[in-house]
């Protein structure tokens, strides 16, 4: 499924340490989760192995909510979990 993102998820991403890319996999082979307001949501594990803000983390969980349409989804937002 082609996925586009919403500005405002873009500044999410810059924020939370998301690419575009991570966010296209987890759209495409990520868990799907219903979520409020009629939304979907998908979610990924990614191995992470790095440094976010000072503390270093194994695993980089991206959590992608939007909705479909016609053949695309948009990606309204995105939220970002390292452990």
């Amino acid at each position: 499924m082609k996925v586009r993102i919403h500005p405002h998820a873009l500044e999410r991403m810059g924020e939370r340490g998301a690419t575009e890319i991570e966010v296209i996999e987890t759209v495409n082979a990520g868990e799907a989760f219903q979520a409020k307001f009629s939304r979907i949501g998908f979610r990924r594990n990614f191995l992470f192995h790095g440094e976010w803000k000072g503390r270093v983390y194994n695993t980089k969980q991206l959590e992608v909510y939007g909705v479909k349409e016609g053949g695309n989804f948009i990606a309204i937002t995105v939220f970002v979990k390292y452990f």
